[in-house]
């Protein structure tokens, strides 16, 4: 098979795909079954938001779809990638190059500046360009001012920012999202999702966000309801997208 053939069947296959994963946590009498059966399939450039009370398993299938967490049994393909067929360092180096990850809690490393925590997954895999392309990434959600300022120095709105320059930096294919507002006030998490939005829509990137408001789950292309461990059968996948 040529090379161009096999760029047309990895097009043609989702970006991400999830058949029979199955994860429980714990042990003994605290076992836990968080997922069950899980089987979805997101295609290339689809923005896809996880939504279901808590304790429905959203925020670990968003683990486990991004290489972060290891399902029990089950498949997890990636942009053409088995990701069980990875060990931890090629899995990590994978993750670096594929996707990047926005958490509700930031998690910016409070002795580094903003330039600093955006350039340092750059600078691990070896790029050369970290800062320039960091010190581009922060420009580009506002933050163009603020370089050498320490997250203790900035708003919470401003951190997670710096958090979704960090996850674009890379430029990922994958974009993965668990509650990116959930720590800001209604205006400052708005502005949030317009940017991840903006980001995803001009570089065709694939979004998954978890997220319990129906609000934020409506702008994207499908809404995939969790309860329980597993997707719900027979629930409304198809949101209605936000003029």
């Amino acid at each position: 098979m040529d090379d161009t053939s096999s760029t047309i069947i990895r097009s043609l296959a989702p970006a991400i795909s999830l058949s029979g994963v199955d994860l429980a946590l714990g042990r003994d009498a605290a076992r836990v079954h968080i997922l069950k059966d899980i089987a979805l399939d997101i295609g290339h450039g689809e923005a896809i938001g996880l939504t279901g009370p808590s304790g429905s398993g959203k925020s670990t299938l968003l683990m486990v779809l991004a290489g972060l967490e290891r399902p029990d049994s089950g498949r997890v393909v990636v942009d053409g990638t088995d990701l069980g067929r990875l060990d931890e360092d090629d899995l990590a180096r994978f993750r670096g190059r594929k996707i990047g990850i926005v958490f509700q809690s930031f998690h910016l490393i409070p002795t580094m500046t903003a330039i600093e925590n955006v350039a340092v997954p750059l600078e691990l895999a070896g790029n050369r360009d970290a800062f320039d392309i960091a010190r581009a990434e922060l420009a580009a959600v506002g933050l163009a001012e603020r370089l050498g300022h320490y997250p203790s120095q900035l708003s919470g709105g401003e951190q997670q920012r710096v958090a979704l320059a960090r996850a674009l930096a890379p430029a990922p294919k994958i974009l993965v999202a668990d509650e990116p507002t959930g720590n800001l006030d209604e205006a400052t998490g708005r502005g949030i999702v317009d940017l991840m939005f903006a980001r995803q829509a001009e570089r065709g990137m694939t979004l998954v966000l978890v997220t319990h408001d129906a609000a934020l789950a409506s702008r994207c292309d499908r809404v995939v309801p969790m309860r329980s461990g597993r997707i719900e059968v027979g629930a409304p996948e198809r949101a209605a997208v936000s003029p």
